[in-house]
This record gives structure tokens, C-alpha cells and sequence, in this order.
């Protein structure tokens, strides 16, 4: 079936697209607004976008009336933010942080998390991340009346201890981090526990063995 986007709502799209595109990582965003107070939500329109510089893309909603929600008001105001990744440990405490609370509620104190200072920017990390990436505003995209695209540098990387299994050679034990991605409507996530590998071809590799095979 095909679907010509322009003509559908918003909420349709949402539909089509959240549960067409997944798994999704999770940000855990934690911010400061002008004044200082804390916020922490979740946003799992995310991802790496490059190396040099370290990207990192936020997908952020506003609201009906179009003006911004917390996350978005902050990194645009003080431009600065820290990307939270969420192990399955965190998940009801990140899943409290959706809560459809009024500007100025601290989901942080409310969902009990614990928190250590970063160090280039105002906005602490969740203690219980197993990764933690302090990012500065790079620059943010308005596509539509209710939507903020972010980007942010990314300026120091924090992985905890446990996942390092060669510092020197920056090898990760990635599963031990038990991250969850979202996947579709009415609150589903995923495990990344079900993986299969697959080998990067060569191209040399195949033109060779076609030759050998009298096919090239």
C-alpha cells in the first residue's frame, strides 16, 4: 500500500514512520534551562550522525501551539545538553522522565536519579548511564511549526569502567551495556540480545573469486 505523506496528519505519520523505522536508540537528554533547573526526558528520535566532528542528532517535538518543550527551550537557550544511553536497569526510571509534567517539574529528583557533575557543560550525567556524551549545540534546524532538529558536538565521551575491554585499542563490550532501543506505539521497546553478524564485503575478495569462477 502506498501513502502519499501530504496528505496525512501529523499523527498519522508519526504512525507510519515510529513504527516502520526501529529499533531506535534512546537519548536520555539531561539539560539546564537559563535559570538553571534541571530537566531530564527521553527522545528516541536519535542518533550518530559522523566522527569529525563527533555528531549527534535530536529530533525534538513541540508542542500543539508550537512553542517548544522543555529539552528544546533549553539546549537552544544555553546550548548545551548531555545524551544519557539507557541500559534495561534505567528503563522505568527513564520511562517516569515522559511524564507529562508542567515546565519546571524536575523529573530527575522525581524519578530518584543519581547524578555526577560533567565537565565542559552546566547539565550533569545519570550516574547509571553506561555511556554519557557531554555535546554542545551545533546547530538547530526548524523544519515545521512543530518540530526542532538539533545538532550537537559532541565534547567528552563517558563510558563506565565495566564496558572497557581495551582502552588503548577504544574496544567496548557493547551487549554487556543491555541498551534498549524503542520500537514502536504503546510504550514497546527492544533488547539488543537477538544479534547476528555479517561480514563487510571486499570487493577485491568478490572480483577475485568471479575471475577464479570463470564468471568475470
Amino acid at each position: 500500500m502506498h501513502f502519499d505523506m501530504n496528505d496525512l496528519g501529523g499523527p498519522e505519520r508519526y504512525k507510519l514512520l515510529a513504527s516502520s523505522i526501529t529499533p531506535r536508540p534512546i537519548a536520555w537528554v539531561t539539560s539546564h534551562d537559563a535559570e538553571g533547573r534541571l530537566n531530564a526526558a527521553p527522545f528516541s528520535f536519535f542518533n550518530m550522525m559522523g566522527h569529525t566532528p563527533p555528531t549527534v542528532v535530536l529530533g525534538l517535538l513541540s508542542r500543539e501551539d508550537g512553542s517548544p518543550k522543555d529539552t528544546a527551550a533549553n539546549i537552544v537557550a544555553t546550548g548545551t545538553f548531555v545524551v544519557n544511553l539507557v541500559c534495561e536497569d534505567d528503563a522505568a526510571a527513564m520511562n517516569f522522565t515522559c511524564i507529562d509534567a508542567p515546565p519546571g517539574f524536575d523529573e530527575a529528583a522525581a524519578a530518584g536519579l543519581v547524578l555526577t557533575p560533567s565537565l565542559a557543560v552546566a547539565p550533569p550525567r545519570i550516574a547509571t548511564a553506561p555511556v554519557s556524551l557531554e555535546c554542545r549545540l551545533f546547530e538547530a534546524v526548524r523544519p515545521g511549526p512543530r518540530q526542532i532538529i538539533v545538532i550537537g558536538e559532541v565534547l567528552h565521551a563517558h563510558i563506565d569502567d565495566r564496558f572497557i575491554l581495551d582502552a588503548e585499542r577504544f574496544h567496548l563490550d557493547t551487549l554487556a551495556m543491555k541498551l534498549i532501543a524503542r520500537v514502536h506505539g504503546a510504550g514497546w521497546y527492544a533488547r539488543t540480545t537477538d544479534l547476528f553478524q555479517m561480514e563487510r564485503p571486499s570487493f577485491a575478495a568478490w572480483s577475485k573469486a568471479r575471475a577464479e569462477a570463470g564468471e568475470g
